[in-house]
């Protein structure tokens, strides 16, 4: 089969690249950069020199569905919302990493990423992609709303103690952290080498587009509105998302029965490894790989459970989950492409 991408320079489309390269069952179709059309992917990007020098195209639907079977949409938030309705007309998979198709509500998206929202009826074909949770849908989908990456880790880290009884669902505070690369490859004053080296910085509080994204996943998997507090930080890293988010547990419980919890949930589940009690994870564990890791702890003195979750906001975050649902849904193991051992020091 052969995959398009569409936003061919940014971070997250180079990525895809790069795991496509050593699919078994995807190769790369199309590349699409309106800005870039004629020139060599290798000349935006001189690692790929005599590796890939896939021409950059620009967007024609009708010829993308001719050429390939499945779209990866890696484009910046308000775009993809314009493209997909024509690429699903002509019959082809879309699978979106950005965050056009992530919220049910048209208006919540409107008001939280500034943009005019997708048409409703596209709205309602999409189907969000956390890998983990909604395998079964993603099997049948056409329409991919791949999740964003500060909702992955917050989310996967943060369902398994929502589905019991022990966790006070107001109580929800999510500290999270990450690398520059998340800004994308665009230059503006706070990714500044600069303003970043030696500095750590919080952002959006109270206005990141990923709040009610995380809110809509956590309530709909816990059949009541939940609320959070979401506060993001810029750290001076390239790769890496670490979220520290913290729970109220209204019964006594111990770390270990907790931990237990969580390998219960995630059994079946071999992308998220949950770590021992006494282990906690570091971004640098996960660098490369489409690994979530999860650590534990229990403070018995104020009864508040510490969840420590990690991604490499490029892999699991962005490109690696959009491979594991093409992956789902043509029925291939979810591990085909994503093999790779995290890149460790």
């Amino acid at each position: 089969m052969k995959a398009a991408i569409i936003g061919g320079t940014g971070y997250g489309a180079i990525e895809l690249i790069r795991i496509l390269h050593k699919h078994p069952y995807l190769e790369i179709g199309s590349v699409v950069s309106n800005s870039q059309a004629g020139n060599s992917i290798s000349e935006s990007y001189p690692h790929l020199s005599e590796i890939i020098e896939q021409p950059l195209e620009k967007f024609d639907a009708k010829s993308l569905s001719e050429k390939n079977d499945v779209v990866f949409l890696a484009t910046p938030s308000g775009v993809s919302s314009n493209l997909i309705p024509q690429l699903m007309e002509v019959g082809i998979k879309c699978i979106d990493l950005s965050g056009d198709f992530r919220l049910r509500s048209a208006t919540e998206y409107e008001s939280w990423y500034k943009h005019s929202p997708a048409d409703d009826q596209y709205l309602k074909q999409a189907t969000y992609g956390l890998s983990e949770i909604y395998p079964e849908k993603i099997k049948s989908a056409k329409l991919i709303a791949n999740p964003g990456c500060y909702p992955t880790a917050a989310s996967l880290g943060l369902l398994p103690i929502l589905k019991t009884s022990l966790a006070d669902y107001e109580s929800i505070i999510i500290d999270a952290k990450s690398g520059v690369s998340g800004a994308g490859r665009g230059l503006s004053l706070s990714s500044h080498y600069a303003e970043i080296n030696e500095n750590i910085r919080a952002y959006k509080l109270g206005q990141h587009q990923h709040i009610p994204e995380i809110e809509q996943v956590l309530s709909d998997e816990s059949d009541r509105p939940i609320t959070i507090t979401f506060t993001t930080h810029l750290v001076p890293m390239t790769r890496g998302i670490m979220c520290t988010t913290y729970v109220k547990l209204v019964e006594n419980v111990t770390t270990k029965e907790v931990q237990e919890i969580y390998s219960e949930f995630y059994k079946n589940k071999s992308f998220v490894r949950v770590r021992p009690e006494g282990k906690v994870p570091a971004t640098k564990e996960v660098l490369g790989s489409n690994f979530c890791d999860i650590g534990l702890h229990v403070d018995t003195r104020t009864n508040r459970l510490t969840i420590i979750s990690v991604i490499d906001n490029l892999v699991k975050g962005a490109a690696g989950q959009a491979i594991q649902n093409v992956n789902l849904m043509n029925g291939w193991d979810e591990w085909t492409g994503l093999q790779d051992i995290p890149l460790y020091p």
